[in-house]
């Protein structure tokens, strides 16, 4: 079994944001000692012929081309239907 200290839990439930009873701490320090010894054991395992599996369900993503579609309306009619503009820009009140 892989040893976790009493600290180590308080500082994990502190930075979880967790108040835990002196119970409670008892028994996460043997269920995360129980967690990390059974993770350890994959350490065991002879992975030398095995293909990394990057994606399992068979997806892949779709690319398309970035083409820049200028439309059939111009920025001086886009700016026109504005209620006021300025330096090709539309003008608009202050927010603050």
């Amino acid at each position: 079994m892989h040893t976790i200290s009493r600290d180590d839990i308080i500082k994990l439930a502190t930075l979880s944001s967790l108040k835990l009873t002196d119970e409670e701490i008892d028994s996460l320090q043997v269920d995360v000692g129980n967690i990390l010894s059974y993770v350890e054991q994959l350490n065991e395992l002879d992975t030398k012929d095995v293909t990394p599996a990057y994606q399992v369900t068979g997806l892949s993503n779709v690319f398309r081309k970035d083409v820049i579609n200028s439309g059939e309306v111009s920025r001086e009619q886009l700016l026109a239907l504005a209620p006021d503009s300025q330096d090709l820009q539309i003008k608009v009140p202050k927010v603050l």
